[in-house]
């Protein structure tokens, strides 16, 4: 059946909650008011119990969460905008991410916090960010990012059943985007990157929605474009990365995050120095922050037509 992303993550949260008894969800306006986007929307009327309005504090939420975790709980907290995880990253950073080492094993976190992220809705700079290198750098946090409904539903439930902090990242500008999804609960496995499409000339490593602008671009050329979404970020899959650059010998690695100091730099020195020798080039977000003028902001990030001259330079070099 066709759902959307939203539609996908609010059946899967659904599921969840009927089948795994220590789950429960908590955040800002996710009860009755359905989640800021609409994830969690109708979910508070089946579980009264379980899906919990916050106060306006994100420090506070991750820390009830990571409390709740440590007791048994399966808490699944939504940060509306994925900028305001800077309020809760002493939380998440500095308790939630080493609580498992600091016991020496003993203890574990297994806790999710879903994050609208990323730019493409006009919501400004305080609103837009793609902060997935940032948790990327951290030890003892899982950090993913589904680029479809299907993924979406299927990571979140891996993700709740995972026993530790798993931080999802959801493009917000793809929640309205659909495809079959099943109605079934199911998992999409955390750590194992996908062959979206096969291709012999080149190979796109594409993040969130750039997976979408991707497609766009191999639509769009004859070009035998092979892309490869490697959804979870940490950690990374480099070895089905590493397995489409050796066959198509050229790489081009998409990310919407500023290209500076980002995950794209980290795919491109692992496959470096695992041996790969080919051509090797990436596109990112411009190093400022992103504007509210939609002409501005889709410039922002790798276009369509940057996308395709970039490749076209690649084939024709030897």
């Amino acid at each position: 059946m066709t759902k959307t992303y939203l539609q996908a993550i609010n059946e899967g949260l659904r599921q969840i909650l009927t089948t795994i008894p220590e789950s429960y969800i908590l955040g800002e306006d996710v009860g009755t008011y359905g989640g800021g986007f609409g994830a969690t929307k109708g979910l508070v009327a089946d579980f009264p119990d379980r899906v919990l309005d916050t106060p306006i504090s994100e420090a506070a939420i991750t820390g009830v969460a990571t409390g709740s975790a440590l007791l048994g709980k399966r808490p699944i907290l939504e940060i509306q905008f994925s900028d305001f995880l800077t309020v809760a990253i002493d939380q998440l950073v500095n308790e939630a991410a080493k609580i498992h080492f600091l016991s020496m094993g003993e203890q574990s976190v297994p806790m999710v916090i879903r994050a609208a992220s990323g730019s493409g809705t006009g919501a400004s700079s305080q609103h837009s960010q793609s902060f997935e290198n940032w948790f990327a750098h951290v030890p003892g946090l899982i950090v993913v990012m589904p680029s479809n409904a299907y993924d979406a539903k299927g990571i979140l439930v891996a993700a709740v059943k995972n026993n530790n902090p798993v931080l999802i990242f959801e493009p917000k500008s793809l929640y309205k985007t659909a495809m079959p999804v099943p109605s079934e609960l199911y998992e999409v496995p955390i750590g194992q990157a996908k062959v979206v499409q096969s291709g012999s000339d080149i190979t796109i490593i594409a993040l969130g929605r750039m997976v979408e602008v991707a497609k766009t671009v191999a639509s769009q050329t004859d070009i035998s474009i092979e892309i490869v979404d490697p959804i979870t970020i940490s950690p990374l899959d480099i070895e089905t990365l590493a397995a489409s650059a050796k066959k198509t010998g050229k790489v081009l690695i998409l990310t919407e995050a500023v290209k500076r100091s980002g995950i794209s730099g980290e795919i491109l020195a692992q496959l470096v120095e695992g041996g790969f020798s080919g051509q090797i080039k990436r596109l990112g977000g411009y190093f400022m922050p992103i504007s509210a003028a939609k002409s501005v902001e889709l410039a922002q990030v790798p276009t369509v037509d940057e996308i395709l001259t970039t490749i076209g330079t690649m084939m024709e070099e030897v």
